[in-house]
């Protein structure tokens, strides 16, 4: 059996596993949908959005990508990001590193990685700030995890600076962002930092009126 014909068989059996439970599972899923949260976490096939909150498909939105950063200049993410937050008008947004980051690790080192260079600069401008805190850790693991929570702080700051979430701030008062980090050994979360409507940004960042 090849590796294609079992990820299908692996389908077949879960789609029948929802319907034997459910017979109009999939057809009230096709219908729409309305989730609450958007994710925004780490590409890591090790870290199954869905599951590690027990959501089922419809609650959660997901975009991720590698060390769940929120680039100013990424319209994958800013498209996602002003979806879910604009038309979906979700009253979450969680944004979800994880200990043993390998982005966050080798952006912490001087290796060559070619085109991925591009994408853990951001990183590495992270790491440039912060530099004094992360390297008075002397424990080389304690040092990558610390570094994972400071890049969740940055990323969850970064989405209030978007006019996207700022927009919404002022007509809905919502979302609400939480900053998580998932612990890759024991599979439990951990909030590092939340941010609303009423939350301090930098008057540099900040947006005038969105005149309604």
């Amino acid at each position: 059996m090849t590796d294609k014909e079992k990820l299908f068989l692996c389908n077949q059996a879960w789609a029948q596993e929802k319907l034997d439970v459910d017979s109009d599972y999939f057809t009230r899923l096709a219908k729409d949908q309305s989730p609450d949260y958007l994710w925004i976490g780490c590409s890591d096939s090790r870290v199954p959005a869905n599951e590690i909150i027990g959501a089922q498909p419809g609650e959660l939105f997901v975009h991720r990508n590698i060390a769940n950063l929120v680039v100013h200049t990424d319209l994958n993410l800013l498209s996602v990001l002003d979806y879910a937050v604009t038309h979906l008008k979700v009253k979450h947004i969680i944004l979800c590193g994880h200990t043993g980051c390998g982005g966050v690790k080798a952006a912490m080192t001087h290796s060559n990685f070619d085109l991925l260079n591009k994408w853990l600069r951001n990183l590495k401008e992270v790491y440039f700030h912060h530099r004094e805190e992360i390297e008075a850790i002397q424990n080389e693991e304690e040092r990558l995890d610390r570094f994972v929570e400071i890049n969740v702080v940055e990323q969850v700051q970064n989405l209030a600076k978007t006019s996207v979430v700022q927009k919404s701030w002022q007509r809905h008062q919502l979302p609400l962002i939480h900053g998580w980090v998932y612990n890759m050994k024991t599979g439990l979360l951990k909030s590092v930092v939340e941010m609303g409507h009423d939350s301090e940004i930098d008057p540099i960042f900040k947006f005038d009126s969105f005149g309604f």
